[in-house]
């Protein structure tokens, strides 16, 4: 199991100024990271250390984003100011979490700015919408070298600040969590509002930054 993205659904000044603010918070670029056809949504990506990325995405005027639970999911987070929508984790396998969540996993695909695509399938996130402190589950399709996590930065996720608990995650996940899952430091503070990503903090060439 692995922390394999954040997700920073964008504000009222749209995908590029808020790429370009984080980006510039951490010390680092960003890039333009395509479409998504079936979610009605596009992402610029900020590359992280340990194969790790951030994703910036924004949702499209697109009937898809209407339909789709990412798009409907990024909308609603976009609405509130914008801002931490959630995480994510990558597993070899999806089969497991589909029987234990009784559910099936569904396609996702982005089509890159040259016409490449990168494909994977993914499971969760209606639970994100129900109870922001849990993460969604993705099994990569295409080729590592497709994959973000390849792109590779200097910048390491360090810590996430979470309004939730150690006992739902655990029983979400299917793994035991007390403060760390695959490396990266988890702050479970008892909800006061809604559940959900507070913060998160990166080790940078110019220290330690939170957002």
């Amino acid at each position: 199991m692995h922390v394999d993205h954040m997700i920073f659904a964008t504000g009222p000044d749209g995908l590029k100024a808020d790429a370009e603010r984080l980006a510039t918070q951490l010390g680092t670029e960003y890039k333009d990271g395509g479409f998504h056809p079936r979610f009605g949504t596009r992402n610029h990506i900020i590359p992280l250390a340990d194969e790790r990325y951030i994703e910036v995405v924004e949702v499209l005027d697109h009937p898809a984003a209407e339909k789709a639970a990412f798009g409907q999911a990024v909308r609603a987070r976009s609405e509130m100011g914008g801002g931490w929508l959630g995480w994510v984790v990558s597993v070899d396998d999806l089969a497991p979490y589909e029987a234990r969540l009784e559910r099936a996993a569904v396609p996702g695909s982005r089509h890159f700015p040259d016409g490449r695509k990168l494909e994977w399938t993914q499971i969760g996130i209606r639970g994100l919408m129900a109870d922001p402190q849990l993460p969604y589950f993705l099994e990569w399709k295409s080729d590592e070298a497709l994959r973000p996590g390849a792109l590779s930065g200097d910048v390491k996720l360090a810590e996430v600040e979470i309004s939730g608990s150690s006992e739902r995650l655990s029983e979400w996940l299917g793994h035991e969590v007390v403060d760390n899952l695959d490396g990266v430091q988890l702050r479970l503070l008892s909800p006061n509002g809604v559940p959900g990503i507070n913060t998160v903090t990166f080790d940078t060439s110019r220290g330690r930054v939170t957002i």
